[in-house]
């Protein structure tokens, strides 16, 4: 055993007090630009949601419904069962970020693509889908060359057709003369995919088809129920529609299956309950009282208008989806091409000098600054190609050149993580190549994948330097459309507000609640890639 300070021959002096103090100079460094950054935020959301200026009687309706109630119970769940107080924050967790996502999803269902095109597309797919599982049935029987062939033309001629001889079926279906109402398609065909996901889901914890089928059926009519509600409330049915099926369907679903499979933990379930229906009692009771909240610039107003000359009435909501369809775009171009980029790399790639040349280039390419790949997307897809500046497309394609890089590592890091015994044993029952990859590397590299994926989208959601040297408009007072549209994101529109409108008001009120909202973007999806990672490492 190593004295307070000994000598070993060949790795030097050892000593406990040095190691101490370097733990604490460690600790220290941590904690300063923990707390540095912590009163930096806490600074930024003061000035967007100024909750001094509340009344007093509204801190103490929401202090006896929400956060004494919820802080007593938490405290029983820490000392008797910590994973059931896990559980309950967990479902709490769960509900706010599937808000936040289904808002956006809202956005993009009743303002900026219309439910018809989106049905038009979706039967589109199922026909080729429907296709290739046909034959994949029989696969035996059909040669590979012919399969891939086959499958590429049903594709194509399902959704685009033959300009002049063949209409897409999108274009058949945009044609119907008598089409549903726009929420009774989204409710069928939004809440119809989530009911047939809920109803898998209980169908394999309850090992049970019936089950299933009724979880099915009751998340169907949820949705249609509360889309139902919108006509006698003055609520957007199409817009409750796509948050029931996005936000409370699935929460719910979760709760009910930690409710069937976890004994031990599902009285965490009362920590969410307690949560969840204190604060709709404290926000019934305050406007029933009379009580004023704080008054936020992140409210209604600010998420569902336009920009304005003053700040008062500026608005993020054109931004919002903007920043939506790039990502979509983004994750479109960059999730198959870093993907395939990686299985090739580490399952086909020879080591050889080029592939040692790859590697390196890729990695020097994910530290290269965000304002390189602005300049290449402006000399490549605009100067070279002549395409539209500021476009949708344009702006994503951009971005996905930036986390290109990234992708094929996290998507490589979790490929090799993959233990060769698996493939070996793939091997020895006699399958090729490809259908190791398919069927064991694939399906065991998914989760980090998807983890690496979703912190690579964080990074381009937040990037404004790209779509500056792209030409993308700094303002928009509509949502765009097309993906040969102008569009803004939020990180370009708070950067406009902070240098073009600059004056004290913006800066005061427009740009804190600009990053607040940003950084609520950012964090959910954060915590998405969290919760994934530790999931699946939980269980491998």
């Amino acid at each position: 055993m190593a004295t307070q300070s000994d000598t070993i021959e060949g790795f030097g002096q050892v000593s406990r007090r040095a190691g101490i103090i370097f733990r604490y100079l460690l600790m220290g460094a941590t904690m300063f630009g923990i707390v540095t950054l912590a009163i930096l935020l806490v600074y930024v959301a003061n000035d967007a949601l100024q909750p001094l200026t509340a009344d007093p009687g509204w801190y103490l309706v929401f202090f006896a419904t929400l956060v004494a109630p919820a802080t007593l119970v938490g405290a029983y769940l820490a000392r008797t069962n910590l994973d059931a107080l896990k559980l309950g924050a967990l479902v709490v967790g769960t509900l706010a970020v599937t808000l936040m996502f289904s808002g956006g999803a809202a956005i993009l269902f009743v303002d900026i693509v219309p439910p018809l095109v989106s049905l038009s597309y979706a039967v589109g797919l199922v026909v080729p889908f429907a296709a290739v599982v046909l034959m994949t049935k029989y696969e035996d029987q059909i040669p590979f060359t012919v399969r891939v062939a086959a499958t590429g033309a049903i594709f194509f001629l399902s959704l685009f057709g033959i300009p002049g001889y063949y209409h897409s079926i999108p274009e058949m279906v945009q044609k119907i003369p008598v089409v549903p109402t726009e929420w009774v398609i989204v409710t069928f065909l939004l809440g119809g995919g989530v009911s047939v996901v809920v109803g898998l889901y209980f169908a394999r914890l309850r090992e049970n088809t019936r089950a299933g089928v009724v979880a099915g059926v009751a998340a169907l009519a949820a949705t249609g129920l509360f889309a139902v509600s919108g006509l006698f409330t003055g609520v957007n049915p199409t817009a409750l529609a796509v948050v029931t099926a996005g936000a409370f369907v699935p929460t719910a679903a979760y709760a009910g299956g930690a409710a069937l499979t976890r004994e031990h933990e599902r009285v965490g379930l009362l920590f969410a309950a307690v949560v969840i229906f204190g604060a709709l009692v404290g926000a019934v009771a305050v406007d029933v009282l009379g009580f004023a909240g704080p008054q936020s610039w992140v409210d209604w107003q600010f998420l569902t208008s336009s920009h304005s000359g003053t700040a008062e009435n500026a608005g993020l909501y054109p931004a919002i989806g903007g920043s939506i369809l790039l990502m979509i775009t983004v994750a479109a171009l960059s999730f198959p091409l870093g993907v395939g980029a990686a299985v090739y790399l580490e399952e086909y790639a020879p080591d050889n000098v080029f592939t040692r040349f790859i590697d390196v280039n890729i990695s020097n390419l994910a530290g290269v600054p965000s304002v390189v790949y602005g300049l290449l997307g402006l000399g490549v897809f605009v100067t070279y190609l002549g395409q539209a500046t500021g476009t949708v497309l344009i702006g994503g394609a951009t971005l996905a050149l930036l986390i290109l890089p990234i992708v094929i590592i996290s998507s490589r890091e979790a490929i090799r993580s993959v233990p060769s015994d698996m493939r070996q044993a793939s091997y020895g029952m006699g399958a090729t190549r490809w259908q190791t990859v398919k069927n064991v590397v694939l399906p065991e590299a998914f989760p980090g994948i998807l983890t690496g994926t979703i912190l690579a989208l964080g990074r381009a959601i937040g990037e404004t330097a790209p779509l500056i040297m792209i030409g993308a408009p700094n303002v928009l007072f509509s949502l765009p459309t097309e993906l040969s549209s102008k569009v803004s994101a939020m990180p370009l529109q708070v950067y406009a507000w902070s240098s073009l409108f600059a004056s004290e008001d913006f800066y005061t009120k427009a740009v804190p609640a600009g990053v607040v909202v940003l950084l609520a973007v950012l964090l959910a999806m954060n915590s998405v890639a969290i919760v994934l990672r530790n999931k699946f490492e939980s269980e491998s």
